[in-house]
C-alpha cells in the first residue's frame, strides 16, 4: 500500500500520453495504487517517462473479449477509472461508463478530452494549442504587436486537463464515498483553462483588460512586471506591483527619474520600460540576484530547467530530485500529515502483469488463461 494521503485507493489508468500520464502520476505520488492497462506489444519504460512513476502496468490485448472482461473485473474493486480517448472510444471497447458502473456502481469515471464529451467539436482531433485558443488564454499572451505565444502546453493540456480531471475525480469520490454512488467526470481542457482564466474575464467585463496583448498589467504591458535583459545576456523577472514593493525596486535598482512617480500611468509604461531596460543592461544576472534576490521587490533570476536544479532554494526544499539519474519534480503538494512519496519506478509495459492481477482477486488459473487467450 502507498504512501500518503490517498492510500487505500484503487485507480485504472487507461495509457495516454500527456496530461492522462501527468494526472495518474499525481495520484500515484499520494499514495493511490495506480494500475495503468497499456496495449498488448506497445513499447514503453524508459526512465525518461518520468509520468509513469509509481505505477504498475498490465498489458491487454482490448480487440479480445477476455481482456475487456479482465478490465471489468478490475473495475469491480477499483476506485476510480481515468481515460482520455476521445467520444465514443470506451463505449466501442465495451468499457464506457455505462458497462462500468454496472460493474461497479460506487466507480469514479473519469473521462479528460480537449473539447469535452458534448458540443460540435467533440469529436475533432486538437491539441493543446487549439484548446487554449477557444478560451481567450492564448489570444491574451504576446507582446504587442506580435502573435500570440504558447505557453508551453501548460494552460490546456496539464492545467487545463490534468489537474481539473484530478480535481473533479477526487471530489467525485468523497461524493462516492457518502452516497454510495459513483459518476462520470467529464474533464475538458477547453473548460479547465477557461476556468483559469476567470480573474481574466472579471477585468474584462469591468474594463480593466483591453484587448491587445502586452498592454495590460499582467502580461507584460508594465515596466514593473515584466523579464528584462541583463549584461551576460540573461534574463530576471520582476513582479514589484504593490507600492511597498515597487519602492523597494526603484530604490534598488537607483530608478530616481521624477517619471516613475506615476506607477499605473499606463501612457508612461512604455517609456519607463525602456528607462528599466536600459538600467537591466548595466549589470549581469549574479549581480542582479545579489542585489534583489531575498527582498520584497518580487524578484526572480529567469533560469533554464538545468539551471532550477541547482538553485538554492529548490535544493533546500527538495523541489527537484533525482532518480536513476534523472532529475525530475518531487512531490506537489506536500502533506505533513499523511506524508506522500515517489512510490516506485517507472515500469515496461506489461511488467506486472501476473503480481498486480493477484493483488486485485485474480487467481492463477485465471492468470494462465488469459495468457492462453493471448490477452495479456
Amino acid at each position: 500500500m502507498g504512501s500518503g494521503p490517498l492510500s487505500g485507493v484503487k485507480v485504472i489508468e487507461f495509457a495516454g500520453i500527456g496530461p492522462g500520464p501527468f494526472c495518474g502520476m499525481l495520484l500515484a505520488d499520494m499514495g493511490a495504487e495506480v494500475i495503468r492497462i497499456d496495449r498488448k506489444g506497445s513499447r514503453g519504460g524508459s526512465k525518461y517517462e518520468i509520468s509513469s512513476r509509481g505505477k504498475r502496468s498490465i498489458a491487454l490485448d482490448l480487440k479480445k473479449p477476455e481482456a475487456v472482461e479482465t478490465c471489468l473485473k478490475l473495475i469491480e474493486s477499483a476506485d476510480i477509472l481515468q481515460e482520455g480517448f476521445r467520444p465514443g472510444v470506451m463505449e466501442r471497447l465495451g468499457l464506457g461508463p455505462d458497462a462500468a458502473l454496472a460493474r461497479n456502481p460506487k466507480l469514479v469515471y473519469g473521462r479528460m478530452t480537449g473539447w469535452g464529451q458534448t458540443g460540435p467539436l467533440a469529436l475533432a482531433a486538437g491539441h493543446d494549442i487549439n484548446y487554449i485558443s477557444l478560451t481567450g488564454a492564448l489570444h491574451a499572451i504576446g507582446r504587442p504587436g506580435e502573435r500570440p505565444v504558447p505557453p508551453l502546453n501548460l494552460v490546456g493540456d496539464f492545467g487545463g486537463g490534468a489537474l481539473y480531471l484530478a480535481m473533479g475525480m477526487l471530489a467525485a469520490l468523497h461524493s462516492a464515498k457518502i452516497t454510495g454512488k459513483g459518476q462520470v467526470v467529464d474533464a475538458a481542457m477547453t473548460d479547465g483553462a477557461t476556468s483559469l482564466m476567470t480573474m481574466f474575464y472579471g477585468f474584462t467585463a469591468s474594463g480593466m483588460w483591453e484587448e491587445p496583448h502586452g498592454t495590460n498589467m499582467l502580461d507584460g504591458g508594465a515596466h514593473f512586471y515584466d523579464t528584462y535583459e541583463t549584461k551576460d545576456g540573461k534574463w530576471i523577472s520582476l513582479g514589484s506591483i504593490e507600492p511597498q514593493f515597487y519602492a523597494i525596486l526603484r530604490d534598488k535598482a537607483g530608478l530616481t527619474d521624477a517619471d516613475f512617480d506615476a506607477q499605473m500611468d499606463r501612457s508612461k509604461w512604455s517609456a519607463l520600460k525602456e528607462k528599466i531596460t536600459a538600467v537591466i543592461k548595466t549589470k549581469t544576472r549574479d549581480e542582479w540576484d545579489a542585489i534583489m534576490q531575498g527582498t520584497d521587490i518580487c524578484y526572480a533570476p529567469v533560469l533554464s530547467i538545468k539551471e532550477a536544479i541547482d538553485h538554492p532554494h529548490n535544493k533546500a526544499r527538495e523541489t527537484i530530485v533525482e532518480i536513476d539519474g534523472v532529475a525530475q519534480p518531487n512531490i506537489a503538494p506536500r502533506f505533513f500529515g499523511t506524508p506522500s512519496k515517489i512510490q516506485g519506478p517507472i515500469p515496461s509495459i506489461g511488467a506486472n502483469n501476473e503480481t498486480a492481477l493477484s493483488d486485485w482477486g485474480f487467481s492463477g488459473a485465471e492468470i494462465d488463461a488469459l495468457k492462453k487467450a493471448e490477452a495479456i
